[in-house]
């Protein structure tokens, strides 16, 4: 009832905004998404609303991974207080719980072209205001300053700007793309830069830092990182330093029901303020009114409800006309239109009805940084595809033939050591294999890794074969042709509750066009839990029984059964559709009933594990596999038999490697699930010291709001003595344990009951289930988290924050001052962004390695060991390419060797991991114009070429019309040059001069003569 009270009471009270609410008024909710919600009724009735985040911090916590909130805070307040008119702030309740900085803490700064900048000062004013200085800009509140260009993300803008000064003068300031690094062709006159924290003085920012210094916060791994205490803590010290406003004091306020509920609630919790909860509560409630209702419509009945309230004046609220026309509503009709508006009212009176076209407003989504750095770090395992497994060991500069290049140093076994010009970064890989350990390095000049190439390729050719073969036979077979374009589908989707992300609707239609084609589908479904794979397997499962038709759906597990069969159930029924489940709980009876409805065709649909292998079915049509990896090698022949003659869709919960998705996409549909669901909330990360006030904080925090807790403890030996301890602590929690040594029948019991709601808390190994969607769990904590991956941090967190409740992972540390500092970093990484940069890739190449794996099958672990998962996967597409006919040209490498001084100026781009990227993107780069683009971008992000970046990127140009004019290698002594083509005799030409620029033009002007004939 949010829109109805507040509507009521602005109507009452619009005359008091000139007088009592003069300042502004503040309305209470129960949180964001309600907040939202009233704020469309406040837009409608012409007020202007700020809404503030949920922020559900409690004092002392470590404030790191809620930035996006403060940042929104802060934004959302400043505007707040610059605006003259009649305001309404809307608050979720927790937030305002606590002080907020006042007006001038907020000030922003703003940066004019023309102006003069001292440069040391403008640092130390961002320093103050709270920016981080990294050397590339990603996030929020990062500066980026590299000589006269500065590179600046203000916190919640979507658009990075870059900054140029000539001397000490603003020459420009242009937006640019987080992507690709280039500025847009738009020109700013001017930049305003808001505070990434607070604006402080310089007295201000010693006295914050002091003050967080004595905070009597728990032990936190940001204690040991000073330089990020004012983000993790300073907003706890607000009122200390004398900048803090008490927003329930200071404004007048009104409290929605559920709010004051909410409060009255949390109370007894010594987590809040209670003197600011009384507060609340005695504060005023807009109470339910009788006069006028919220309402939910059923689009598809909308004619009949238009009709049914036709007496009344009815005023209908869209972006655009079109929405009007699709809801079949004439727009001559007798109605009151507001086109043009982005809010959602829905109101019923006895006079009156206000109903929106427009979806409901929903929170922000996070827009993560795009580009991502090379992975690659000194010390790393690599793999060249000619010369095998080293060590990299960074990028060093050598005087070869008396000029000076950049090679990549690798480090081979006996300390063989290779040299490997930059530009030649596309010959290795970061090293990956799925069983993990330390490879063995390769040896130089034994011809050995060529051997072990050569017996892989034959092993991967029998792959490939099989692949081809495979596919070939099923295009020459007729498919049940299904009608994809009834009215109930549409029906159907309408009714899910929720929208269907772009990659959903994407993947409905590649699957509609495959049931409708005549032919047999067999498509690859992949994505995370919770992307909505079942409910794009449902579209297909309902279109084929509209057609007339039963499906089944096979999951490796009783639970992955157990779930499907419940989503399944709670949607398709609805429409007639008869259901049945086949698995191991069900007793012989109904087993024997299920197997007779199947072949007689009285049910139109089943769920089961691989017992419905074996069944009879009266006219299958489609077979939907779930997680087909898991299955036994026999079961796996038993669905390829099966699925020969019907419509198969497969679905996996990790991605498809990107370089076997390409390799596959032509013989096979590919369908790919990469954005999560709009009500998905990113998960909370802090790094803890473990105590027992902590544990049983943050256990009952989960409980309160009828929640399920994972423990991950990743020691069988001593896993019973972790449950005793916890129960010592909450000795009424009800704990069940889970690992390896547990039998497979019993474990799926245990989270089968766990799913059920039988367990508060599941303490297990790291072996937590991938493939399992368990939204009520939305807590994890992790034990001696230091000893752990990023990659596996990053999986393990991704268990929680599944359903539509904000999920809480607590990475905990028995000893601060022990940990190294890798560890260290690693943590602070996660603590940080609930989205990674480059971690976040590491964390991807992990389930990569796995969806490879589970798409070729564990046998090819011992070849993807010796030669690496990248140049595996490299040799495998050249082997479908060269079955199945769509051979690409295999383009021969180019060997340069011209004496002249060509690198990437440290002095321009001073970052070694900035250059090693740029180095790699360059040796990708497959003509001229690629080229061209990247040595604007290194303008644009560094400043003025100078002479030897300018020559390296020469090289690789001439590299690139080499290899396209079937050149093998170009060399040279002094002036003398000769090129060597891939066919005919050597040619021999002259500079006129032994000086590099002669060298270039005279190597250019050859070059171009032979792109002519």
């Amino acid at each position: 009832m949010y829109q109805s009270s507040i509507y009521v009471f602005l109507k009452e009270h619009k005359r008091e905004f000139k007088t009592r609410f003069d300042n502004g008024l503040v309305v209470l909710c129960e949180d964001r998404q309600s907040a939202l919600s009233c704020a469309d009724v406040v837009k409608f009735l012409g007020f202007k609303s700020f809404v503030l985040p949920d922020f559900r911090a409690t004092f002392g916590d470590d404030l790191r991974s809620y930035q996006e909130e403060l940042s929104a805070i802060f934004e959302t307040l400043r505007n707040f207080y610059a605006y003259k008119g009649e305001k309404i702030l809307l608050s979720p309740l927790f937030t305002l719980l606590h002080p907020m900085p006042n007006a001038e803490s907020l000030c922003a700064i703003m940066l004019k072209v023309g102006d003069v900048l001292n440069l040391k000062n403008f640092k130390e004013t961002l320093l103050h205001f709270g920016y981080e200085f990294v050397d590339l800009v990603e996030l929020g509140g990062e500066v980026s300053i590299r000589g006269d260009i500065i590179d600046i993300l203000t916190p919640n803008s979507e658009q990075a700007c870059r900054i140029t000064l000539f001397g000490d003068e603003v020459e420009s300031v242009r937006h640019f793309d987080l992507q690709t690094q280039l500025c847009t062709q738009e020109v700013l006159e001017s930049l305003e830069i808001p505070p990434a924290f607070l604006n402080l003085s310089v007295t201000a920012y010693d006295m914050l830092e002091q003050e967080i210094s004595e905070l009597p916060t728990k032990q936190s791994l940001l204690d040991l990182d000073k330089g990020n205490n004012l983000l993790g803590f300073g907003f706890w010290c607000l009122e200390n330093i004398g900048i803090a406003k008490d927003f329930l004091k200071e404004y007048p306020f009104v409290v929605l029901p559920a709010a004051k509920d909410l409060a009255q609630e949390i109370l007894g919790f010594k987590e809040h303020n209670a003197q600011k909860l009384e507060q609340i509560i005695k504060g005023k409630t807009l109470e339910p009114t009788k006069d006028y209702q919220d309402f939910d419509y059923n689009f598809n009945t909308l004619q009949d409800f238009l009709a049914l309230h036709q007496n009344k004046h009815i005023t209908i609220l869209a972006k655009t006309e079109a929405q009007v026309r699709q809801a079949r509503i004439p727009l001559d009709s007798p109605y009151t239109f507001k086109f043009g508006v982005d809010y959602a009212v829905n109101l019923l009176g006895k006079e009156i009805l206000i109903l929106s076209l427009n979806s409901p407003q929903k929170q922000k989504k996070h827009s993560k940084a795009k580009i991502l750095l090379d992975e690659l770090n000194v010390g790393d395992y690599v793999v060249h595809c000619d010369y095998g497994i080293a060590i990299f060991n960074g990028i060093t500069q050598a005087n070869i033939f008396g000029a000076t290049r950049d090679f990549i140093a690798l480090r081979y076994l006996g300390e063989d050591k290779l040299l490997l010009p930059v530009e030649n970064l596309d010959k290795i890989d970061r090293y990956i294999a799925d069983s993990g350990g330390i490879p063995v390095l390769d040896r130089l000049g034994k011809g050995s890794f060529a051997k072990l190439k050569e017996k892989v390729k034959e092993k991967l050719f029998v792959i490939a074969n099989a692949i081809v073969a495979l596919a070939a036979k099923r295009e020459l077979i007729d498919g049940v042709v299904c009608d994809v374009q009834k009215e109930e589908i549409l029906i159907f989707q309408n009714q899910s509750g929720f929208y269907y992300t772009q990659d959903q609707t994407q993947a409905i239609a590649e699957i509609f066009k495959d049931l409708s084609s005549g032919k047999v589908m067999d498509r690859l479904l992949s994505g995370d839990v919770g992307f909505g794979k079942t409910e794009v397997a449902m579209n297909a499962m309902f279109a084929v029984f509209l057609s007339g038709f039963q499906s089944a759906m096979i999951a490796p597990t009783t639970l992955l059964t157990y779930q499907h069969f419940n989503t399944l159930k709670e949607r398709l029924s609805l429409f007639g559709l008869r259901l049945a489940r086949l698995d191991r709980y069900v007793s012989a009876k109904e087993k024997k009933q299920i197997l007779q409805d199947l072949k007689e065709g009285n049910l139109d649909a089943v769920v089961g594990t691989h017992a419905l292998l074996n069944v009879e079915f009266k006219n299958l049509a489609l077979m939907i596999v779930d997680e087909e990896h898991k299955f036994g090698v026999k079961q796996k022949e038993k669905i390829k038999d099966l699925s020969q003659n019907i419509h198969l869709l497969s679905m996996s919960a990790t991605p498809i490697p990107r370089t076997l998705n390409m390799a596959l996409s032509h013989i096979k549909g590919l369908s790919e699930l990469k954005t999560p669901p709009s009500e998905r909330q990113a998960t909370r990360t802090f790094i803890k010291h473990l105590d027992d006030t902590l544990l049983k904080e943050v256990i009952m925090r989960e409980m309160r709001r009828g929640g399920q807790v994972f423990y991950i403890h990743n020691n069988i030996a001593t896993i019973k003595q972790r449950k005793e301890e916890i129960l010592r602590v909450l000795p009424k929690l009800n704990i069940a344990i889970l690992h390896s040594q547990i039998p497979a029948n019993e474990a799926e019991d245990i989270v089968l009951e766990f799913a059920k709601g039988t367990y508060h808390l599941l303490l297990c190994t790291s072996i937590v289930e991938s493939g399992i969607h368990l939204p009520n769990a939305n807590t994890i904590l992790v034990d001696n988290a230091n000893c752990f991956g990023i990659a596996d941090l990053h999986q393990l967190r991704g268990r929680v924050g599944r359903g539509n409740k904000e999920g809480f992972c607590y990475l905990l540390v028995e000893d601060f001052n022990a940990i190294t500092e890798d560890a260290k970093k690693r943590l602070l990484a996660l603590e940080k962004n609930s989205f990674l940069g480059s971690g976040g890739a590491l964390a991807y190449h992990d389930l990569e390695i796995r969806g490879g794996g589970n798409l070729l099958g564990e046998a090819q672990s011992g070849h993807i060991k010796n030669i690496g998962y990248s140049l595996y996967l490299r040799m495998l597409e050249d082997a479908i390419f060269a079955l199945s006919g769509n051979m690409q040209q295999k383009e021969a490498s180019v060997e340069v060797k011209l004496s002249v001084t060509a690198f990437l100026n440290p002095e321009l781009v001073e970052s070694e991991r900035l250059r090693l990227e740029i180095y790699r993107r360059l040796s990708k780069c497959e003509n001229e114009k690629a080229v061209f683009a990247i040595e604007g971008e290194i303008e644009e992000r560094f400043g003025r070429l100078d002479i030897y970046t300018r020559q390296f990127l020469d090289l690789i140009r001439i590299k690139i019309i080499a290899r396209n004019c079937g050149i093998a290698s170009i060399m040279n002594y002094q002036q003398n040059i000769t090129f060597a083509p891939l066919d005919g005799d050597k040619i021999n030409i002259k500079a006129s001069s032994k000086d590099e620029d002669d060298v270039f033009k005279a190597v250019f002007e050859y070059l171009e003569r032979l792109k002519e004939k």
